[in-house]
C-alpha cells in the first residue's frame, strides 16, 4: 500500500426533497382536501477517525463525495425518505483544513472521533402543511433546501510515541527493523525511505509503543529542500525523538547540527521535545574510533551520545527502554521519584524470582 499523507477532496451534502402538491380524491369521500407529503432531508457529510489506517491512499482515486438527495413527498401524506449520509473515514491524526490549506477546521486525533461537517438540506413542505380555514385547498409546496458544498484538504500527521530523525543514510530504517517487526526498505544509498514507516516496539507486556521512521532530513528541509517540510509534520505528535548520527561519516558534529537546525527552523516546538542522541553504526568502528567519535559528538551537542548498532542490535534494547521511560514521563504517568524506585536495586533480603 502506498503512503499518501495529503489530499484535496470535494464534498457536498444532499439536497432536501421537494414537497408534493396532491389532493385526496376517493369515491364516496365528499371532502378530500390536500394530502401532499413533505420531502425527505438530504444526507449529511461526516468525518470519522478510525483505527487500522495509516494513509490517505483511498482518496487518491476518488476525490468527489456527494450525499444522497432526500426523497420527494407524495400523495396520501407520504413523506420522502431521508437521503443517505456520506462518511469520510480517515486515519487517526488527520487534520481537516479549509481550501486555503492553512485554516484548521478539525483535528481527528482520537480514534472514534466523529464530526458533522456538512448538514443536508431540509425537505420541503407539502401542500398539506399550508391548509387552513382561509386557504383550504393550497396548490403550492416548498422545494427542498440546497445542500452545502466545500473543498477541503486532508493532511495526515502520524501519531507515534517516538520518532527517528537524522540525515539520509543514518541507519534509521535498519534501527526500526531491529526494534520492531516493521520491514522498511533498506539500502546503502541516501533517501531509501521516501515515506514514514511505523513499527510497534514490544519490549514487554507493559512496554509497548509506536516508533516512526521519518525520511532523512537535509539542510534546508524546513524551506522545502529534499523531501522538505512535508514529513517534518509527522514528528509534531511524537513525545520523544531519537536522533541517530552515522558514526562512519567524517564530521559527526556537523551532522547533528544540520538536523537540529532544521527542527528549530520548522518550529511547532519540535526543538523542545526530549531527544536521545545516539551514535549509530558502531559495529563498523573500532574501540578507539568509537571513543573518538563519541567525544567529538558530545563536545558539539553537550550530551553524551548512546552507542548503538541497528545492524547487530547492540544497545538497541537499552535505548528503547530509555525512550519508553521518557514517553511515560511526558504523558505524566511517572515522576522522578517513581523512576528512582524502579531503578533502585533490590536488597539482599527481598525475594526475587
Amino acid at each position: 500500500m502506498k503512503f499518501l499523507d495529503q489530499v484535496k477532496v470535494y464534498v457536498r451534502s444532499g439536497n432536501g426533497g421537494g414537497g408534493a402538491v396532491s389532493f385526496r380524491r376517493e369515491k364516496y369521500i365528499e371532502y378530500g382536501g390536500p394530502d401532499g407529503g413533505d420531502g425527505g432531508k438530504g444526507g449529511d457529510v461526516w468525518i470519522e477517525a478510525v483505527e487500522g489506517l495509516n494513509t490517505l491512499i483511498d482518496y487518491r482515486y476518488q476525490q468527489h463525495f456527494k450525499a444522497e438527495t432526500g426523497g420527494h413527498g407524495m400523495g396520501r401524506n407520504r413523506h420522502g425518505a431521508n437521503g443517505a449520509d456520506v462518511v469520510l473515514k480517515v486515519p487517526v491524526g488527520t487534520e481537516v483544513l479549509d481550501d486555503d490549506k492553512e485554516t484548521l477546521l478539525y483535528d481527528m486525533d482520537t480514534a472514534g472521533k466523529r464530526v458533522l461537517f456538512l448538514k443536508g438540506g431540509n425537505g420541503g413542505f407539502g401542500n398539506t402543511h399550508f391548509k387552513g380555514p382561509v386557504n383550504q385547498a393550497p396548490k403550492h409546496a416548498n422545494p427542498g433546501q440546497e445542500g452545502e458544498e466545500r473543498a477541503i484538504w486532508l493532511r495526515l500527521k502520524l501519531i507515534a510515541d517516538v520518532g527517528l530523525v537524522g540525515l539520509p543514510n543514518a541507519g534509521k530504517s535498519t534501527f526500526l527493523a531491529a526494534a520492531s517487526a516493521a520491514k522498511p526498505k533498506i539500502a546503502d544509498y541516501p533517501f531509501t525511505t521516501l515515506a514514514p514507516n511505523l513499527g510497534m516496539v514490544d519490549l514487554s507486556a507493559g512496554e509497548r509503543f509506536v516508533l516512526a521512521d521519518i525520511p532523512g532530513l537535509i539542510e534546508g528541509a524546513h524551506e522545502g529542500a529534499g523531501i522538505g517540510t512535508r514529513f517534518l509534520g509527522h514528528v509534531e505528535r511524537t513525545a520523544v525523538l531519537i536522533h541517530l548520527v552515522d558514526g562512519t561519516q567524517e564530521d559527526v558534529g556537523q551532522a547533528w547540527k544540520v538536523v537540529r537546525h532544521e527542527l528549530e527552523a520548522y518550529g511547532e516546538e519540535l526543538a523542545d521535545k526530549p531527544e536521545i542522541l545516539a551514535l549509530n553504526k558502531i559495529d563498523a568502528l573500532s574501540e578507539e574510533e568509537r571513543e573518538a567519535k563519541a567525544a567529538e559528538l558530545a563536545a558539539v551537542a553537550g550530551v553524551t551520545p548512546r552507542l548503538v548498532s541497528g545492524f547487530t542490535g547492540e544497545n538497541v534494547t537499552e535505548l528503547l527502554r530509555e525512550a519508553w521511560k521518557l514517553v511515560r514521563r511526558r504523558r505524566g504517568e511517572i515522576v522522578a521519584d517513581e523512576e528512582d524506585e524502579d531503578e533502585a536495586p533490590a536488597s539482599s533480603g527481598d525475594w526475587q524470582p
